[in-house]
C-alpha cells in the first residue's frame, strides 16, 4: 500500500508542476486523520510560487482521479498536508490472510530489502583475564538487535566478537599469578590478580619493567612458565564468557583474538611502510599520520618502540581476517564505546589504504554507559560493576515481586532469570544509541507499563486468551468479519515497516516504543471487547487477531533479544 501511494502521489505531483517530486510518506499522530500523511505540497510549494495548500489541493485532486483497491479519497489539512486513508476492510483481511497462513505468521515482519547481502556485526569484545562488566553487557544488547534486526531484513549475517587475549592487561595479571604461586578457576582470582599486577606497575619501576618484558614473551610465546599462566587464564576466561552468552541467548559465528591480529597487522603495517602509508615515528615506532589522507583525522602508532602492534595494528590485522572469513562481506559493523570514536576514526582511514576494497564498507556503531541512579553498586570485585551482578541483583527483586505465584522452584528460576534479563535489555535498547543509560531496578521491572516485563506480561496474557479459546472451542474458520477497523489491526500491520525503519537508521528504540504502544493497544481492544464468546460470531476474528498480535509480540522482542516465559 506504501509502494501504491507513492506512485500514484508522484504522478499526481509531476501532474501539478512538480519536477522529479521526492515523496515521503509518515502516519500522522492523530489515526483519525488518515494512515498516512505526506508534506511534499509544503515542500515544493515555494519554488512553484503558490500557497502549499493550494498547491495540496491541486495534487489532491489528481490523486482522488486515479483511485483504486483499496485506497480512499487523500484529503488535505492544515497549512498543506495530504492525509491517505485505506479502506477498513483492506487491515481486516490481512489480518484473518496473515492468522490462516502458519509461515506468513511466523515470519511477519520480515523483509528481503537485504536480500544477498553479507554483513559481519562485531560486539561485545569481552577480554580475557578480566571481568565481563556491564559495558559488554551493554554493548551485546546494542549489538545483537541490530544483528537481529538485519536478519529480519533477509541480510547474511555473521555475527563475532573479538577478544584482546594480549596486552598489558594480560601481562599484568600473569605477573601477579607467578607471583602467587596459584592459579584458580574463579574470574573473581583473575580480576584479583590484575588489579595486583596494575598496583604494583604503578608503584615499584624493577615490577614494572618485568610485566613490560612479560608482555613481550607473550607475543613472542617463548617462556614455558608464562606460556602455561597464559593458557590458563585464556581458557577459563573463554569458558567463563560462553556461560555469560548464554544467559542472554547470545551466541556468536566467530571469535577473533589480537593475539592472531596482532601479527597479521605486524607484516602488513611494515608492508605499507615502505608504500608510504606507515612511517617512521618518534623512538623507532611506526606511525600513520592520519592528518595526510582523506578524510583528515590524526596521527596515531601502529607499532611502538619494541617493534609490538598496538590496538591500531591490530585492527589493521583484523580487517584482513574479516575478509578471509567471509569474502566480499558488503559491510562490517563494528559496535564499542563512544570513547572509542576517535580510534576508530583513525584505523578506518588506514584500513581502507590497505584495503581499497572496504571503502564505505567500514562502520562504526558507537553507544554511551550504563549507570544506575547512584552511580556505583557493589561489586564482587569492589572496582567494576560485573554483568553477573547486575543481572543477579535484577533477578533478586523479581522473586520478591513473584513469590506469591504458583510456580515450582525450577519455573520460578526460569521466570526470574527471563525477566531479569528482559528488564536489562529494555533499559538499555528504549533509547537511541549513542547516550547514557541510567538503570533503575524499580522502574525496569514495573508491569504497569514501559518495561521489558510489561511486554513479556501482555504477550503471556494473551497467549492465555488463545489457549483458552482452544479449550472453548471457538472455530479458527473465520465466518463474520467486523465491518470496521480497530487502531489494532493498523498498528499490527505496521510491524514490517517499523524493523525496516530500526535497520535503516540503527535504531532498535523504534522496535521498543512500537512494541509499548501496540501492548497498551491491545489491552484497552482486550478491555473493550469480550474475544472468546461462543455465541457471536465475531469471536472467531478477534481469537485471530489476538494471535497476530501474540506472534508480532514475540517476533519483535526476539528482534530485541527478549525471550517470552510460558506463565508470570
Amino acid at each position: 500500500m506504501i509502494e501504491e501511494i507513492i506512485k500514484l502521489l508522484e504522478i499526481s505531483c509531476v501532474k501539478a508542476g512538480i519536477v522529479d517530486p521526492m515523496i515521503k510518506l509518515e502516519h500522522p499522530e492523530d489515526i483519525n486523520h488518515g494512515d498516512f500523511s505526506s508534506n511534499v505540497a509544503m515542500v515544493y510549494a515555494k519554488t512553484l510560487k503558490i500557497a502549499p495548500k493550494t498547491l495540496a489541493e491541486k495534487i489532491v485532486e489528481e490523486f482522488n482521479k486515479n483511485l483504486s483497491g483499496s485506497l480512499m479519497p487523500a484529503s488535505v489539512a492544515g497549512p498543506g498536508f495530504i492525509n491517505f486513508k485505506i479502506a477498513d476492510s483492506f487491515f481486516i483481511n490481512k489480518i484473518v490472510e496473515i492468522s490462516q497462513d502458519k509461515k506468513a505468521l511466523e515470519n511477519f515482519g520480515n523483509n528481503e530489502s537485504l536480500k544477498g547481502k553479507k554483513i559481519i556485526i562485531e560486539h561485545t569484545q569481552p577480554n580475557p583475564f578480566k571481568e565481563f562488566h556491564i559495558g559488554h553487557l551493554m554493548n551485546n544488547t546494542i549489538g545483537e538487535s541490530v544483528a537481529r534486526i538485519y536478519k529480519e531484513s533477509g541480510a547474511d549475517v555473521k555475527m563475532a566478537t573479538y577478544h584482546g587475549d594480549v596486552g598489558m592487561h594480560v601481562a599484568k595479571t600473569i605477573w601477579a599469578m607467578l607471583e602467587s604461586g596459584e592459579f584458580q578457576s574463579n574470574i573473581l582470582y583473575l580480576g584479583k590478580m590484575y588489579a595486583h599486577g596494575s598496583e604494583k606497575y604503578e608503584s615499584d619501576e624493577n615490577i614494572k619493567k618485568e610485566i613490560v618484558e612479560i608482555n613481550k614473551k607473550v607475543f613472542e610465546r617463548t617462556d614455558e612458565k608464562i606460556n602455561k599462566a597464559y593458557d590458563f587464564g585464556r581458557a577459563f576466561s573463554l569458558e567463563y564468557f560462553d556461560s555469560i552468552y548464554k544467559r542472554l541467548g547470545s551466541d556468536f559465528d566467530n571469535h577473533f583474538y589480537e593475539s592472531e591480529s596482532g601479527k597479521i597487522g605486524k607484516d602488513i603495517v611494515l608492508k605499507f611502510l615502505d608504500k608510504g602509508v606507515f612511517e617512521k615515528g618518534d623512538n623507532d615506532a611506526v606511525v600513520f599520520k592520519g592528518e595526510n589522507f582523506v578524510p583528515k583525522t590524526h596521527t596515531r602508532v601502529f607499532l611502538n618502540g619494541q617493534g609490538l602492534p598496538t590496538y591500531e595494528a591490530k585492527e589493521v590485522g583484523l580487517a584482513q581476517m574479516k575478509l578471509k572469513y567471509l569474502p566480499g562481506y558488503d559491510s562490517s559493523i563494528t559496535i564499542t564505546a563512544n570513547e572509542q570514536d576517535a580510534f576508530f576514526n583513525v584505523v578506518e582511514v588506514a584500513i581502507q589504504q590497505v584495503f581499497p576494497e572496504l571503502k564505505g564498507k567500514l562502520f562504526h556503531l558507537s553507544h554511551g554507559m550504563l549507570k544506575l541512579p547512584s552511580g556505583k553498586m557493589s561489586s564482587r570485585t569492589g572496582s567494576i560493576i560485573s554483568a553477573e551482578s547486575l543481572i543477579d541483583q535484577t533477578k533478586e527483586k523479581v522473586f520478591e515481586k513473584i513469590a506469591d505465584r504458583d510456580f515450582d522452584s525450577k519455573e520460578r528460576e526460569v521466570v526470574a532469570e527471563t525477566v531479569a534479563i528482559a528488564a536489562i535489555k529494555y533499559s538499555i535498547l528504549r533509547q537511541s544509541i549513542g547516550g547514557d543509560i541510567i538503570f533503575d531496578f524499580d522502574k525496569s521491572l514495573s508491569f504497569e507499563g514501559d518495561s521489558g516485563p510489561y511486554l513479556q506480561y501482555a504477550t503471556v496474557r494473551a497467549g492465555a486468551v488463545i489457549s483458552k479459546a482452544r479449550a472453548s472451542n471457538i472455530p479458527e474458520n473465520i465466518s463474520e468479519k467486523p465491518e470496521k477497523s480497530d487502531l489494532l489491526e493498523k498498528l499490527l500491520l505496521r510491524f514490517p515497516e517499523v524493523i525496516e525503519h530500526a535497520r535503516v537508521e540503527y535504531a532498535p528504540h523504534y522496535i521498543v516504543t512500537y512494541l509499548t504502544e501496540l501492548a497498551s493497544t491491545f489491552n484497552s481492544y482486550y478491555a473493550n471487547n469480550q474475544i472468546i464468546d461462543e455465541k457471536n460470531a465475531l469471536s472467531s476474528y478477534r481469537v485471530a487477531l489476538t494471535k497476530v498480535f501474540v506472534q508480532t509480540m514475540k517476533n519483535g522482542l526476539w528482534v530485541l533479544g527478549i525471550k517470552v516465559p510460558e506463565r508470570m
